[in-house]
Formats: C-alpha cells, structure tokens, sequence
C-alpha cells in the first residue's frame, strides 16, 4: 500500500513502486476508472493497446491468415494494388 498527499490543486505524485508496477513514464497519460467505491489507475496506453488486440481478436483468423507467409502474401498483394 502508497500512500500520497493531495495538494490544493489536486494533484497527487504516483509513488515510484506504483508507476513502475504501471509502466508509467514522464509524459504519459493515466485513467481513473471507477469500480463501484474504488478508483482504479490505469496507464492509458496499454489500455488502448489491450483494447485494440480486443478488437482485432479472430479478425485473422477471419481473413484466413495462419501463419507468417500468409502476412507477407497478403503485404505483397496489397503493395500490387496500390
């Protein structure tokens, strides 16, 4: 458990064990996401990454991608089109 004061502009420092357990760096952006009378933080970043593997979830296996020579193929032939 971190503990943090907030100041009178509201702000808080991320305790340096919390923003490595986050991967949290100078610049980055974080979310506060409600959990019934908890706040969780979350670094934004890979939440936007898990969200789009979410996404794209099956979508090769849609599109009859199985391996890595099928990627090239399909580069390759798109290449040709443009």
């Amino acid at each position: 458990m971190e503990l943090a004061k907030v100041t009178s502009k509201g702000q808080i420092t991320i305790p340096v064990e919390i923003r490595r357990k986050l991967g949290v760096k100078t610049g980055d952006k974080i979310l506060f996401v409600e959990d019934g009378d908890k706040v969780v933080i979350i670094n934004a970043t890979i939440a936007a990454l898990k969200e789009a593997q979410r996404q794209f979830a099956g979508e090769a296996e849609r599109a009859g991608i199985k391996n890595e020579d099928d990627v090239m193929e399909l580069i390759k032939e798109m290449r040709r089109e443009a």
